[in-house]
């Protein structure tokens, strides 16, 4: 395990490597995005939609590598591994994340950050310091 003062691997310059930040190598890939379907003469709409069914295009490719990992599918069997399932997830998430900067290309993280701490308070229970111990409740 590394500690946040040393890296397990050095830092790079090259696109999408651990030197890059995250949001940095998604807002390249937004904008890289954007370019071409404005050259295509689509509009912000279009492009959105385009987008937002991508998402779901990848959503179904992580589903039918589950049921290749699970062989549900006689004609076909044992045709993915679970390795292909975490890669076709992390293809959602990134396609997901791509959306968002897309959609919003000043705020994307914060926006991220905000809707992510709204679902960690509806669905995570508060930390032990802050729930009354159950002397403090009778």
């Amino acid at each position: 395990m590394t500690t946040r003062t040393e890296q397990a691997t050095p830092p790079s310059t090259e696109p999408g490597t651990v030197g890059e930040d995250v949001w940095e190598t998604v807002g390249r890939l937004a904008r890289r995005f954007d370019a071409h379907d404005n050259a295509g003469g689509l509009d912000q709409a279009q492009q959105w939609t385009l987008q937002v069914l991508k998402i779901a295009e990848e959503t179904g490719e992580a589903s039918q590598a589950v049921i290749g990992a699970r062989g549900t599918n006689p004609r076909k069997g044992d045709s993915h591994t679970w390795q292909d399932v975490h890669a076709e997830v992390a293809d959602v998430i990134i396609t997901g994340m791509v959306a968002l900067a897309r959609m919003r290309p000043d705020d994307a993280e914060q926006y991220l950050q905000r809707q992510l701490a709204a679902k960690a308070v509806k669905f995570l229970p508060a930390p032990a310091a802050d729930r009354p111990s159950p002397t403090e409740t009778a």
